[in-house]
């Protein structure tokens, strides 16, 4: 941790793709045990901020900081490994993979020989088994251990990838979207897995629907073309005149 007490901080970060400044001299901290909510319209530098923080790409200038230690530009497998895991917009899953599977596959990349990955069966005891089995039992898809993962339905192949980013023992969890194209029954059971992760780990969370937002996170960072254009609690920034300019006049109300 920090001596700021942020367990993640980001101080000045950008990313520009030539021309086009897609992240611009962007500042917030996260601390341990909060759930931040990163929001803004379509094209406001979101996802792209979560994979410069993450080492999908590196910052054009800035520092990035996980624990107190500077993170700035090492490979996403890195980051992975001192702390940090995330979902995607777009869901990543083995679809030829089984549940138990794609979740064991993540814990035993934790294990000490994993380059034995290849020349190892996915055995259903020992130690990296039952850890496989404990997180897919927190995630509440033990009914479905030994389904491909291609014949989940949309929302289950959504917290099957939360539960292959908890395989990997994250201090702090980055969800893009992860409601996103999800049906109404099965959006309540990943807010209610947010919800118990959140007393165990620090999240930051990209999501539109901001009755999940208001439910869900502490702090609220709001972007606008690359531009962080305010910060604070769900009340707040709902009363900020220029986030209700970005949403196009749209009422934004926090109960």
């Amino acid at each position: 941790m920090a001596e700021n007490g942020y367990l993640l901080e980001l101080k000045d970060v950008s990313r520009h793709f030539g021309g086009l400044v897609a992240v611009d001299g962007i500042s917030y901290g996260v601390r341990k045990g909060e759930v931040r909510g990163i929001i803004g319209p379509n094209g406001a530098g979101k996802t792209t901020l979560f994979n410069v923080i993450t080492g999908e790409l590196k910052p054009t200038a800035g520092r990035i900081y996980l624990k107190g230690e500077d993170i700035t530009g090492l490979p996403a497998h890195i980051i992975c490994e001192k702390g940090m895991s995330r979902t995607f917009q777009l869901t990543f899953i083995f679809p030829e993979m089984t549940v138990f599977e794609c979740v064991w596959v993540g814990v035993y990349s934790r294990a000490r020989r994993p380059w034995d990955l290849f020349f190892s069966r996915t055995d259903p005891s020992g130690p990296i088994a039952e850890k496989a089995q404990r997180i897919i039992h927190t995630v509440g898809l033990e009914e479905k251990t030994h389904e491909m993962a291609s014949n989940l339905s949309y929302g289950d192949q959504k917290v099957l990838e939360i539960a292959m980013a908890l395989s990997t023992d994250p201090v702090i969890l980055l969800l893009d979207e992860p409601t996103q194209g999800v049906g109404p029954g099965e959006v309540d059971t990943i807010i209610n897995l947010v919800e118990r992760l959140s007393k165990e780990m620090s999240i930051v969370l990209i999501e539109h629907d901001m009755d999940i937002v208001a439910r869900l996170c502490h702090n609220v960072t709001v972007l606008s073309f690359g531009k962080m254009i305010a910060e604070g609690t769900c009340e707040a920034v709902s009363r900020n005149e220029e986030v209700q300019r970005i949403y196009l006049g749209e009422k934004i109300v926090c109960s």
